[in-house]
Formats: C-alpha cells, structure tokens, sequence
C-alpha cells in the first residue's frame, strides 16, 4: 500500500522475478477514490519473455492515509482497447 497516488506501482516481484511489468500509468482521478490506468506485461515464465501490451483500470480508496485496493477491470486485448475506444469516442461525441 502507499500513501502517495503517484507511488501505486502494479509492479509484481516472485522470488526476485519481475512477473508483472508496469509500462505506464495515468491517474484519471484523483482524492479519497482514485483511479488508475496502467499498461503493463505478464511474465511467460516458460519462454522468460514478456507477453504483449495488456491494460488495467484500477480504483483504490484512501482509508487511515493509505490507497487500498478496490476494484478493477482488466482489457484483454489491444482488440479489447480499440473496441472501449471507439466506444467512448462515438459516445462523447454524441454530448
């Protein structure tokens, strides 16, 4: 957990192996709810080599000055992103 918005990582480690690779990530809000969109790989531990792209939406609460991990929806695929995409675009435009 973090106290810091900007310190919240999606970065996982396994006996000293990176499994999960956070790429990016944009705080779309921000205050007692914060979400978060990060862009990421999975480790194959097969082959060593990270997967493709993947995409998460993350909700975190700040409960006693820490950000806790509430709720999240994970994009498949870039196929997933393109479709959310012009979905919102179509959507917002239409306002």
């Amino acid at each position: 957990m973090s106290s810091d918005v900007n310190d919240i990582s999606i970065n996982y480690e396994e006996d000293g192996t990176l499994i999960v690779k956070e790429l990016d990530k944009e705080i779309l809000s921000r205050g007692a709810w914060t979400t978060i969109l990060f862009r990421y790989q999975d480790l194959n531990r097969r082959t060593g080599e990270y997967g493709p792209d993947k995409y998460t939406i993350r909700r975190y609460q700040k409960l006693k000055g820490q950000f806790v991990p509430k709720s999240k929806f994970n994009i498949s695929s870039a196929k997933q992103a393109r479709k959310i995409i012009d979905t919102l675009t179509r959507w917002v435009k239409a306002e």
